[in-house]
């Protein structure tokens, strides 16, 4: 164990030994006045501890934590790149923000999520606000208590600052609701988020909160967690409690966070984890020991760690191709850092996995169930919904398919169950005798897709259906920015084995980079436009290319004016990316033959939008005298706030 793996853990031990208690009632603290924010304060990619230092020292409240958060919000989920993550917003977040500034200020934090803002997927039950699961059917439902996590974290002594949007009933995983409509993916704002936890995923990824609460019920976590650069673990099926979530498939359902740092997702992860008695899927680990996650921060856990990589789980197909090469890249690397592979071929084990899904035998019975509890819903079954219309249209075949599903009194429930168990003794078979620590594969076998076409190709069926845990770690990117995400899947229990090895990966690797569509903001709002001009000048001929892009939406407009040629002489203006001296390839056209006037706009991909930052982008004036590109100038940097690339910022005045 190195002494940067100690000093992050007695950070969070210090933390916690000052914790006077999650056993302090709620309704003992007495909100004060919540008071003006005087400080803005850098919450863009800062990590839990940087935060809990930050407030430790004075230098930050909860109340200025939160506020930065909603200015966040405010300039990015429904202006600028429009993520659209947020189906609502706590209105008491100011003020429990408060409270809990005046009780650290008392009595010391609770712990390590003491003060600190995080968001709860919409299926979630809470106190102040309604719990939807992304279905206009339910928008005012108000529940009468907390799920048990939401319980376990205002124990904690997190800020929930509001309910992130969902798929549907948690049923696909593209994310798109009848509430909330389409959420987009920060890396590339044309595609999916994942889901169904796109909303927490895409509100992470932009440092909208700390960390986020989502479910996973075939890779609800995994899924958005790969498309969003984040670390996403679906823990061993019963560890943590789905008491108080709205159900998709009680015998596959999870409750977990998405975070942008594995410390983060440890110290998330152990706020929420435990037995609930109500919870049936919790009875087989009483008398075991439960996974501990910040202890098990290890960044030596990848040497000799025995990894078994799932061939029949790689894609072949074009678009699969560099997702397979960027997993088998960082599989590698691993080896290279002391990591043993083991190859293994298993071209039935989904086809294992897929028989043994339960959810339609469940959705319809238990979803009556959730609704007859009295959380205020005005219907009261999933025939109720279907019957009047409140639900989303693309869902209404497996709606409809769902409502009519035989029961878990079915012999082909029997047989599904039968299945699991085979899956069960399959994995286990698989992991202890090759010794493995952990499965590993693409989490998902194709990019993210353009919004209006089907999302495919998750590996999620294998620890879903099994309750096998597995996490979900950022590799790489594509060529175009998109991150994409491998899954390690380990035996009941392993969870925090995993989460070592995540760990080790991520400080050997540093895998993560923020989205672009969603940078620093500049005096509590989305940093404005920039203007840059360039001149071309060959000759009798004078070129002026007035460009202004927003960081905040990738869009470069343009104008472009020709002066001292003939209009027939002109073939073409053009951006490219490289430098001057080079030959890069053309990056967006500005100009048909012949038009010497032109007013445009282009959105630039991420290899262009870096390059743009990087004054690594020129223009050419193609004429019928110099066809080859001769006509050119570089393109300046415009003055934007700059890209971070780093994960532990902590910059004062801008939030």
């Amino acid at each position: 164990m190195n002494s940067v793996d100690a000093a992050a853990r007695s950070v969070v031990y210090c933390l916690l030994a000052a914790v006077v208690a999650s056993c302090v009632p709620r309704s003992t603290i007495s909100p004060p006045r919540v008071p003006e924010p005087q400080l803005e304060f850098a919450v863009y990619e800062t990590s839990i501890l940087e935060l809990q230092r930050a407030m430790a020292e004075g230098r930050v409240t909860s109340v200025q934590l939160v506020q930065s958060y909603l200015h966040r919000i405010a300039a990015y989920d429904q202006a600028g790149p429009a993520l659209n993550t947020m189906i609502r917003l706590n209105p008491l977040a100011l003020q429990q923000a408060a409270a809990l500034d005046t009780e650290r200020q008392a009595s010391g934090p609770r712990g390590p999520l003491h003060g600190i803002p995080i968001l709860l997927k919409d299926n979630y039950d809470t106190e102040e606000m309604p719990t939807t699961a992304g279905s206009i059917s339910l928008a005012g439902a108000q529940p009468r208590r907390d799920a048990v996590v939401t319980a376990k974290l205002r124990a904690a002594g997190a800020v929930i600052l509001g309910k992130t949007n969902m798929m549907e009933f948690a049923m696909g995983i593209t994310t798109t609701s009848s509430l909330g409509g389409q959420t987009l993916n920060p890396y590339d704002l044309r595609r999916y988020p994942g889901g169904s936890s796109g909303g927490s995923a895409a509100a992470v990824a932009a440092s909208f909160a700390a960390v986020a609460w989502g479910t996973d019920t075939c890779g609800s976590i995994r899924v958005p967690a790969a498309f969003n650069a984040l670390f996403g673990l679906r823990p061993t099926k019963g560890i943590t409690s789905t008491v108080g979530i709205v159900p998709l498939c009680r015998s596959q359902d999870v409750s977990a966070p998405l975070a942008r740092t594995m410390t983060d997702l440890a110290i998330a992860l152990d706020a929420t984890i435990g037995l609930d008695p109500s919870d049936p899927a919790a009875a087989q680990w009483q008398g075991r020991t439960l996974p501990r996650f910040v202890e098990s921060l290890d960044s030596t856990a990848l040497r000799g760690a025995r990894l078994g990589v799932v061939k029949a789980f790689f894609g072949s197909a074009t678009l699969s191709q560099e997702v397979s090469d960027t997993v088998q890249a960082a599989i590698a690397r691993m080896h290279a850092a002391g990591a043993v592979v083991v190859q293994l071929s298993e071209p039935d084990l989904q086809a294992l996995a897929l028989s043994a899904s339960t959810i339609q035998f469940e959705f319809r019975n238990q979803l009556n169930a959730y609704l007859s509890t009295g959380g205020g819903a005005p219907v009261t079954s999933l025939s109720d919904i279907l019957s009047r219309g409140l639900f989303l249209s693309e869902l209404s075949s497996d709606m409809a398919w769902l409502n009519a599903s035989p029961d878990t009194s079915s012999p082909a429930y029997r047989v599904a169950m039968a299945n699991r168990a085979a899956l069960q003794q399959r994995l286990q078979d698989l992991l202890t005798q090759n010794g493995l620590d952990a499965l590993v594969y693409p989490t998902v076998r194709d990019q993210p897709m353009l919004v209006g076409n089907p999302q495919t190709d998750p590996n999620c069926e294998a620890s879903a259906n099994s309750g096998f845990p597995a996490l979900s770690v950022p590799v790489g990117f594509t060529a175009m920015g998109l991150p994409v995400g491998m899954e390690l899947l380990g035996l009941p229990l392993s969870d925090a084995r995993l989460v070592a090895i995540g760990y080790a990966w991520e400080r050997l690797a540093s895998p993560r980079r923020p989205p672009l569509n969603t940078p620093q903001l500049h005096l509590k709002s989305a940093p404005p436009p920039a203007d840059v001009t360039v001149l071309i000048n060959g000759g009798p001929l004078r070129a002026t290319i007035n460009l202004n892009f927003d960081a905040a939406t990738g869009r470069l407009t343009y104008n472009t004016s020709i002066k001292g040629l003939p209009s027939d002489e002109l073939l073409a203006i053009s951006l490219h990316h490289g430098r001057m001296g080079g030959n890069g390839p053309v990056v967006a056209s500005f100009s048909l033959p012949g038009q010497l006037e032109t007013h445009g706009s282009t959105v630039l991909l991420a290899d262009a939008r870096e390059a743009l930052h990087a004054g690594l982008l020129y223009i050419t004036v193609l004429t019928r005298g110099k066809p080859l590109g001769d006509l050119r100038a570089a393109v300046p940097a415009p003055h934007t706030p700059p890209i971070n690339r780093s994960s532990n910022s902590l910059l004062r005045g801008v939030p």
